[in-house]
């Protein structure tokens, strides 16, 4: 079978696209061949790939899967990079609701062609024992601050979701260090195993844990991030102890398009 697809970034973050609206090319049980299109040597390549397939209630939903090929948990890069694709098949125009996993998603494209994508609510970080912070923003996250980026993130990403503690579920890891106008960060994610140039839920859950630890108290945050990959914007409330109205805000870009080998 070959499927068609197409190639989006997120600030670097990577992923392909398939549109299985009216044609059904893969399941969640297609592990490997997911898996081998996302490698990088003898497939396509990209940190995930996503189908984008028909909602009785909504614009389309997303179905996302992690480098490894197993269905996983919201990403908020991939998720900005289907409103892209949806926008470009003509599915939607400059705003639409989706289905996730973890639930409905608002989105819209601004005149400067920034996808604007609302996530889920969530809970204050909590504090860990080794000085981090973990937080839910779609997926599981492990925040630590830091006062310079390491220069191995692969290793010392692996290095917390192996530990005895996250093994088993696995977590993302992001290193954050506070500069006076923004914050920069890096991530290794569970699935993909290594650093990714961004990742959406990452900064989110970094911007979320930056502000709660700074000295000013305020209900609406507008947070600037620097990533490997490019920039991204943040906008939240934090009201009577849990975070809502959620938005992350950057650039999506098709790359380029094609047709699969027979998988």
């Amino acid at each position: 079978m070959k499927i068609p697809f197409r190639k989006y970034h997120g600030t670097g973050n990577d992923f392909i696209m398939v549109d299985q609206r009216e044609s059904q090319y893969l399941t969640i049980k297609d592990t490997e061949i997911v898996a081998e299109l996302c490698d990088r040597r003898f497939g396509i390549g990209g940190d995930g790939l996503i189908l984008i397939e028909k909602h009785p209630e909504m614009d389309f939903k997303m179905v996302y899967f992690n480098a490894d090929g197993r269905q996983s948990t919201m990403c908020g890069n991939g998720g900005r990079c289907i409103v892209k694709f949806a926008h470009d098949l003509g599915i939607i125009g400059n705003t639409c609701e989706f289905m996730a996993i973890d639930g409905p998603h608002a989105a819209m494209i601004d005149p400067n062609d920034q996808v604007h994508l609302k996530m889920s609510d969530t809970d204050m970080p909590k504090h860990t024992f080794d000085d981090a912070f973990v937080i839910n923003t779609g997926s599981p996250h492990y925040v630590k601050m830091v006062k310079n980026i390491p220069d191995d993130i692969k290793s010392s990403g692996a290095a917390i979701r192996y530990n005895d503690t996250y093994k088993n579920e696995g977590i993302n890891v992001n290193f954050v260090v506070s500069e006076q106008d923004h914050i920069n960060v890096a991530t290794y994610e569970r699935g993909v195993e290594d650093e990714t140039y961004s990742c959406g839920t990452g900064v989110v859950a970094s911007a979320i844990t930056h502000a709660t630890l700074t000295k000013e108290t305020q209900e609406k945050y507008d947070i600037a991030i620097k990533t490997k990959g490019g920039n991204l914007r943040v906008k939240f409330k934090i009201i009577e102890n849990t975070v809502q109205d959620i938005w992350l805000i950057g650039p999506a870009v098709m790359v380029f398009e094609g047709i699969t080998g027979n998988c």
